[in-house]
């Protein structure tokens, strides 16, 4: 995958709801197998599609998307050897030696690409417009949709759904949505009025749990407000459960490592160099430790004198 094959990819991994990183080399010292503009799309599993460099590369960029993704900062990253940048480097910068054989250097801008929000507004009141225009305000994918669109196929479990529609069929798309079990799922309603839909679906068997997990009324508690102030109340109540990670299914900025983004790394012990230690990498073990490289060069470094790479390493 190269070209407009990685910005296509970046497209569906975006529409698709996906974390992901995006690579860019934006300067290279030669010789090195990658040029400027070559890129690359890391996933939240630590898999690379694209083309940013070789076996020396390749480890430290997923390295370096993973934390991207992690703490939702882009960065500049600098690969090669230090003495090839001096005291040239601004701060601010990542640099990582690495010592491949073919003494190239790479600067990599890597970028994090994060769920945009997606908010399904059901009912066509003017309060539900002003939802609408705000929610598109910020960025966010928004449908608004009559009750005869809204079906199960327009939102997911990472969805936010605010049924509005005023009375029109509020018990029918309440029960729609919360087999969905959307992220949130809000009611524009009085207090009574809530009440009383929740109690009729209650009686009609749904799980207290999904009724639990219905905020009626929606939006924060503003008081006695107009059609354009209650749009504002949910839309703040969205935002300050994102903020604080309340509801664990809408997509935030993550602020710690994922789970299952750990892959297995290892220290070259003649280069100092991270690599991945997969079933393909070059490895060699010697009572009962393994040692894994980034190139033949290591490998056979190595192997010529095994001892005096131990011993620095157990230093």
């Amino acid at each position: 995958m190269n070209g407009l094959g990685v910005l296509e990819r970046v497209g569906e991994l975006a529409r698709a709801g996906q974390t992901f990183a995006l690579a860019t080399v934006v300067w290279r010292q030669g010789p090195s197998s990658s040029r400027q503009g070559s890129r690359a799309i890391i996933t939240a599993d630590g898999e690379l599609h694209g083309w940013i460099g070789g076996a020396c590369a390749e480890p430290v960029v997923i390295r370096e998307a993973r934390q991207v993704m992690a703490d939702g900062n882009a960065r500049l990253v600098l690969l090669g050897s230090p003495e090839q940048f001096g005291a040239a480097v601004p701060a601010g910068m990542t640099v990582v030696p690495i010592s491949c054989a073919s003494e190239g250097a790479l600067e990599v801008y890597i970028e994090p690409v994060l769920p945009v929000p997606h908010l399904v507004i059901v009912g066509r009141s003017p309060m539900a417009s002003t939802l609408a225009s705000l929610s598109q305000a910020l960025g966010w994918r928004t449908d608004l949709v009559g009750t005869e669109e809204f079906t199960p196929a327009r939102a997911d479990e990472r969805s936010m759904v605010v049924v509005a529609t005023q009375g029109h069929g509020d018990e029918d798309m309440i029960e729609r949505a919360v087999a969905i079990r959307p992220a949130y799922l809000g009611l524009v309603a009085s207090r009574r009025r809530a009440e009383a839909v929740l109690g009729y679906l209650a009686d009609r068997g749904l799980p207290a749990d999904q009724l639990d997990r219905v905020h009626a009324p929606a939006g924060l508690d503003l008081g006695r407000t107009g059609h354009e102030e209650i749009a504002v109340a949910i839309l703040a109540q969205l935002v300050q459960l994102r903020a604080a990670g309340a509801a664990a299914d809408l997509p935030v900025p993550q602020r710690e490592p994922r789970a299952g983004l750990a892959l297995a790394e290892a220290v070259d012990p003649v280069c100092g160099m991270t690599v991945l230690a997969g079933a393909g990498a070059m490895a060699v073990t010697r009572d009962s430790i393994t040692y894994h490289f980034c190139c033949a060069g290591c490998h056979r470094a190595f192997s010529e004198n095994p001892d005096a790479y131990i011993k620095a390493v157990k230093r």
